[in-house]
């Protein structure tokens, strides 16, 4: 037995801020993905992801008799398919801010959620808006309070743009210039991250009235600029915007930031060579970094790793 593929996705634009209602632009990442498998011969993590496997249906068991109207599995099967061996085969990295949960959460639904939205089906907001509250419910097994984005763009793999909590649809986001020197990268900080703990600080900052106002006046206001300009194609005004996110991130998010990078973010802020933000919830895992130079960036950030994601 193989599933089908699920992918890894990037969230451009939105961590955190759409927890607040700001916009956010989420898009498939192909270079990793995941699929159900069942092996003959099962290597220890395929043992220990069927076990995993296991916990998680049987929270889906809950799920379904807690919250029957929301949505309901075929959990003989499920459990069956787990008896004989069934993990989850993945090459998209744990604790990296690129939806690794995510792709699992949208492997289940697919193939035992009982009538099923499909993505063949003409999606309406109801229809995506109902798709995001299953996974949401799904995915908090994982990681605490979820907002079922990740899953959702695993599932469907298409841009997802988030308006606001209750205004998703899909986006038509520029086609890349394949020689383009303008860059979304990914860059390795070489740790993992717990989302977790870094959503337990950020909601703790946000019974501060100041910490409040900035992300109001300033984090969602620039995100949403951001969001914009990447739609519309305007580069100059995208790396304009990029900049002031990347400083109000670096002044106010510091204990996502891995403490090792606080030195270059400042570096690319100051040198306009790269500008560094937030992927996923931060504290580890992968840093989204957007250039307009790739040659520039590439050499004042020779000794990490990087992967563009997205050619301008």
């Amino acid at each position: 037995m193989k599933g089908p593929l699920f992918y890894s996705k990037i969230l451009l634009f939105g961590e955190y801020g759409i927890i607040k209602d700001s916009k956010g632009l989420s898009i498939p990442y192909n270079f990793y993905n995941g699929a159900l498998k069942v092996d003959e011969n099962p290597s220890e993590e395929a043992i220990e992801s069927n076990r995993r496997l296991r916990l998680f249906a049987d929270y889906l068991q809950t799920l379904q008799i807690e919250k029957p109207s929301l949505v309901q599995f075929d959990m003989e099967d499920l459990y069956k398919d787990i008896d004989r061996g069934m993990y989850f085969d993945s090459s998209i990295p744990q604790g990296y801010g690129v939806g690794s949960s995510g792709a699992l959460v949208a492997a289940i639904y697919d193939e035992y959620a009982v009538e099923k939205i499909t993505v063949l089906e003409n999606l309406t907001r109801e229809k995506l808006l109902k798709l995001k509250s299953i996974f949401g419910e799904m995915e908090s097994f994982f990681h605490g309070k979820s907002s079922g984005l990740d899953p959702l763009n695993s599932y469907l793999s298409i841009p997802i743009l988030i308006n606001s909590k209750d205004n998703i649809e899909p986006a038509g986001i520029p086609s890349q210039t394949q020689n383009g020197k303008g860059a979304v990268f990914l860059l390795d900080s070489g740790s993992v991250g717990e989302t977790a703990p870094m959503v337990n600080i950020f909601m703790e900052n946000m019974k501060q009235e100041p910490f409040r106002k900035m992300l109001k006046d300033q984090f969602v206001k620039h995100t949403d600029a951001c969001v914009d300009d990447f739609l519309q194609g305007d580069v100059k005004s995208l790396f304009g915007n990029i900049k002031k996110l990347s400083h109000v991130v670096l002044d106010n998010f510091k204990p996502m930031i891995p403490a090792q990078f606080h030195k270059l973010w400042q570096k690319g802020i100051e040198t306009n060579e790269y500008y560094l933000k937030l992927c996923g919830s931060g504290g580890g895992g992968y840093i989204l970094g957007f250039t307009e130079d790739i040659d520039k960036a590439r050499k004042s950030l020779k000794d990490y790793r990087l992967e563009v994601v997205y050619n301008f």
